[in-house]
């Protein structure tokens, strides 16, 4: 008994130590297999490690609140965001911040730095703060979303609550998917990924293996196996230069109201145009850029600039790349006749 017992602690002791257990008298060979699997997870333990190291000094805790005179800031909400340049601009979601009279920044030291609002775009669900920091932030750098593929590592990095760099990984799932935001609008390009997120997450960065922000964390649907979904880090540079620039995003406005129609096949050959579906005009502000063109309510929209469109987000889509004040020709069908109308888009209000 006593050498079981003095076996059982020689092996316990080895464990401890990081020695092999032996059996009998014979020492357990570690298989080559077995050694390989170690060291790809060793590596990538080690690939996390640095970008967690690299990205979580940058990643803040977004504390929301409204103004109490006595008590400071009463917390309604947290979230998460990213530091985007030393100078304190902080990248997050529209929805976390929305209606705030007060938000904060915690940094990963514990920090908290009051922040100023510089602009915010529902329609991709973004937003930029600026902390009110005299010293310079540590920051992390963009990514390009255009270049991810379908299984690359991703790693999820939030603030939630408080519980500084909380980190999950997993790998790019889907590109290209479609998100509708609170506004209605269509968010393209979503990144699908797997890394799972908590509801504190959002605002968060999407990092890669070399720790550059490929997306920004924007939504979970809890009850499909911790899918997540993320804005590209495409999308969000773009919005940020117009929010720098503009204080706002600046997107073409028409003035009209349509709908997804199929569009009758006998038509369509009539007219030589190869859409099966097209954007049925429901009101047209007669004062807008369609109305005073000539676009009556009926109409079909089957083109904007010779590009075929099958509904209302193509006519979106192509709005938010077209210079505002450069007119664009609208392909519509209008009973029998195929009509080409100069329309000049507005900026549409904020």
């Amino acid at each position: 008994m006593d050498g079981e017992i003095n076996s059982s602690i020689r092996n316990t002791l080895r464990l401890i130590n990081g020695y092999g257990v032996e059996i009998g008298e014979e020492r357990r060979e570690v298989k080559p297999s077995e050694t390989a699997d170690v060291e790809l997870l060793d590596a990538y333990s080690r690939a996390v490690i640095k970008v967690v190291d690299t990205v979580g000094p940058a990643v803040v805790g977004i504390a929301i609140g409204k103004d109490s005179a006595h008590y400071g800031p009463e917390q309604v909400g947290a979230g998460s965001g990213v530091i985007i340049a030393p100078d304190g601009y902080i990248l997050t979601n529209d929805h976390v911040v929305h209606n705030a009279d007060v938000v904060l920044a915690v940094l990963a030291d514990g920090t908290r730095l009051a922040t100023s609002l510089v602009g915010t775009d529902p329609a991709t669900d973004l937003a930029v703060l600026r902390a009110n920091s005299a010293s310079t932030l540590p920051y992390a750098p963009f990514g390009d979303s255009a270049q991810l593929h379908a299984g690359q590592l991703v790693i999820a990095i939030g603030n939630p609550f408080g519980f500084q760099s909380t980190v999950s990984t997993g790998v790019v799932s889907a590109l290209g998917r479609a998100l509708r935001s609170q506004e209605g609008r269509l968010i393209e390009n979503i990144i699908q990924h797997t890394a799972p997120l908590n509801p504190g997450n959002s605002g968060g960065p999407l990092v890669d293996s070399r720790g550059r922000i490929i997306g920004i964390n924007t939504a979970i649907i809890m009850m499909a196996q911790g899918i997540g979904f993320s804005i590209p880090s495409n999308t969000a540079k773009w919005v940020v230069s117009q929010i720098l620039t503009y204080g706002r995003v600046r997107r073409g406005y028409l003035g009209i109201a349509g709908r997804q129609r199929m569009l009758d096949p006998r038509l369509a050959r009539f007219h030589n145009v190869a859409n099966e579906l097209a954007v049925e005009v429901i009101s047209v502000d007669p004062y807008g850029p369609a109305g005073q063109a000539g676009m009556l309510q009926g109409d079909l929209i089957v083109a904007v600039n010779k590009h075929r469109v099958s509904g209302i987000d193509d006519i979106h889509r192509y709005l938010s790349e077209w210079p505002i004040g450069q007119p664009i020709v609208l392909t519509i069908i209008r009973g029998r006749e195929r009509i080409e109308l100069d329309v000049v888009p507005i900026e549409a209000a904020s």
